[in-house]
């Protein structure tokens, strides 16, 4: 039997929610290493809902977990009913879902809080001392949750090429340790068993990001 993987989805669409290229990103090297995916998502409100052609937000109100449920294809779960014992590591892909549906890294960055049920499970595979692999923005939630840990959302400075930036400096604060990688590598902290890779935190060609996120999914692998 192949490793059983969580994959954490925000919502979708890269501006309110999961961002959709990396998560299937995920699935396909999770797939190619002969892994299983099995997706979840919290069932709670976004933090509201993007025009994604407009880039603005709209009236509208949707639901985090049935929104994730398009990437998943319908076969997603409540991330309440996630049990560590039955997964052999956790996959959270980026997109600014995760700093506004997962957290409130969007609105307060460091000074954050992040929503009990995605804390709940990022500490129950890192207590189990299972692997846990994030990209592009998600490394946030690790950098708040376990200080002192190792990370990577890329590099720490801004340029056209590297926009957000300042996301590395702002995890700096938080105690963290982070470590410039180009959007193809990864970082690895042996001690907490966590994986990170930039992936669309750069202006990069998106194969490079998904070499970029099959460098992560196989590191975990290896870990688990």
């Amino acid at each position: 039997m192949g490793k059983k993987v969580a994959i954490v989805l925000s919502g979708c669409g890269v501006y309110d929610g999961s961002e959709i290229h990396e998560s299937s990103a995920v699935l396909v090297h999770l797939s190619r290493e002969g892994a299983q995916g099995e997706f979840y998502a919290p069932d709670v409100e976004q933090m509201h809902v993007v025009d994604h052609v407009k880039g603005q937000p709209t009236q509208e109100k949707r639901n985090v977990l049935v929104e994730s449920a398009r990437i998943a294809r319908g076969n997603i779960k409540d991330l309440a009913t996630l049990n560590v014992k039955e997964l052999d590591a956790l996959i959270i892909p980026g997109g600014f879902g995760v700093a506004k549906n997962l957290s409130t890294w969007a609105t307060q960055g460091k000074n954050c809080t992040i929503s009990k049920v995605v804390e709940d499970t990022l500490k129950a595979f890192h207590a189990a001392k299972k692997p846990i692999g994030m990209c592009c923005i998600s490394p946030v939630l690790a950098a708040k949750i376990f200080p002192g840990c190792e990370l990577t959302v890329g590099q720490d400075k801004e340029c056209e090429k590297w926009p957000y930036a300042k996301t590395a400096e702002a995890m700096k604060e938080l105690g963290c340790k982070h470590v410039n990688k180009h959007v193809d590598e990864i970082h690895v902290d042996v001690k907490n068993k966590l994986v990170t890779t930039s992936a669309f935190m750069c202006n990069a060609p998106v194969h490079e990001v998904y070499d970029g996120i099959g460098k992560m999914i196989k590191e975990v692998l290896k870990l688990a």
